[in-house]
C-alpha cells in the first residue's frame, strides 16, 4: 500500500494560494502609488493572476473596488474649452448620424421589399406544376 502524501500537495497549494495573493497585493500598492487606474484588469496583469480569481478573493475585491471608488471621487482636470466639441461640431455630427440613420432604414426597407419578392417568386415556381415534372 503506498504512503499518503497529500499533505505535500495540499501544502503546496497552501504556499501557491499565499504567494498568489502577495503577488496581488502587492500589485494593487504598487498601481495604487503609481496613481493608476485602480481596475480588475489592471491589478490582474500586474500581479500575473487572472480576474476571475480576484473577484473571488473577498478582501481584495473589497479593496479594489474602494481604491476605485476613491479615484472617482477624486476631480480630474477639466478638458480646456479649445479641446472640447463645439455646440456646432456636436449638431454636425448629430445630423451626419441621423442622415445615415435614415439611409440604412431606407436600405433595410429596400432589401426586405426584394427578399419577399424573390420568396413569392420561388414560392410561385414551386406551385407550378410544369416545374415539378419528374422525368423518369
Amino acid at each position: 500500500m503506498r504512503a499518503d502524501n497529500s499533505i505535500h500537495i495540499t501544502t503546496a497549494a497552501k504556499q501557491r494560494h499565499e504567494y498568489t495573493r502577495a503577488k496581488a497585493i502587492a500589485a494593487l500598492h504598487e498601481l495604487d502609488q503609481a496613481g493608476t487606474a485602480i481596475t480588475f484588469e489592471a491589478v490582474a496583469d500586474h500581479a500575473g493572476v487572472s480576474r476571475s480569481w480576484l473577484y473571488t478573493q473577498p478582501d481584495l475585491n473589497d479593496e479594489i473596488r474602494r481604491l476605485r471608488s476613491m479615484r472617482h471621487r477624486t476631480p480630474t482636470t477639466p478638458t480646456p474649452s479649445r479641446q472640447r466639441a463645439s455646440e456646432e461640431s456636436l449638431r454636425q455630427r448629430l445630423d451626419i448620424a441621423t442622415r445615415r440613420n435614415r439611409e440604412l432604414a431606407e436600405e433595410n426597407q429596400r432589401l426586405r421589399r426584394q427578399l419577399a419578392q424573390a420568396l413569392g417568386q420561388l414560392r410561385d415556381d414551386n406551385a407550378d406544376p410544369r416545374n415539378n415534372i419528374s422525368v423518369p
